[in-house]
């Protein structure tokens, strides 16, 4: 019996090989290649982005991945949540989605926003947080750097942070935090109902749990 686990690849990587060298289940990538490799004979990883970990755990190309609850709660899809793990890119906290404007913006609140532009990569939960004020606004995917857009190309963005620094960095005022969210161990459903696959995923989740230690740093 294998399972193969979906690692996320980007920002959280390396926090996560962290997390699994001291749970005593080393990973090791190589290089460009997707697929990384265990000393447990019984996982086989994957790499693979977090924004899309859900997809292929719900579909069940990954039996059990690491994603953020952002990006589960963004996806809509089903997938069993086993554990969460509260840990991020540099520390050991949560981290925030948050509505943020120029300092210099006369806005204080989301209701301020009416009709503007809100550029973000946090889509359906952006939009779904401005129709539960009945703020009418224009949200658009941002496909990085999204800090430097307004006030030329959005009047406020959706945009995650630990610190807030790189949003203070770009003299942006955060008004309202639109969603909290740690890293979660997530399960297809299929594979949750499978008695010997569900072990493996639950003693994985377990071994991790706890072991995360932050480093020092900003962000």
């Amino acid at each position: 019996m294998k399972i193969r686990l979906g690692v996320p690849k980007g920002s959280l990587q390396e926090a996560t090989l962290q997390l699994f060298s001291r749970a005593g289940l080393p990973i090791f990538t190589n290089g460009r290649s997707y697929f990384a490799t265990t000393g447990d004979p019984e996982v086989e990883c994957m790499l693979i982005r977090a924004q899309e970990m859900a997809r292929y755990v719900e579909h069940g190309v990954l039996d059990a991945g690491l994603t953020g609850l952002d990006w589960v709660v963004e996806s809509g899809l089903e997938v069993i949540t086993v554990s969460d793990l509260i840990y991020a890119k540099q520390s050991r906290g949560k981290v925030r989605w948050v509505l943020a404007v120029p300092e210099d913006s006369l806005q204080q609140r989301a209701e301020d926003l009416a009709n503007c532009i809100i550029a973000t990569e946090l889509v359906s939960v952006t939009r779904k947080y401005f129709e539960s004020k009945s703020v009418s606004v224009q949200v658009e995917f941002s496909w990085g750097a999204t800090e430097v857009k307004p006030p030329m190309l959005a009047d406020a963005i959706v945009e995650v942070t630990e610190t807030g620094s790189s949003l203070k960095a770009n003299r942006l005022r955060i008004i309202d935090t639109v969603l909290e969210s740690n890293t979660q161990i997530i399960a297809n459903k299929n594979a949750w109902c499978d008695l010997p696959k569900r072990r493996k995923i639950e003693n994985l989740a377990s071994c991790c749990a706890g072991r995360w230690m932050p480093r020092t740093g900003s962000g």
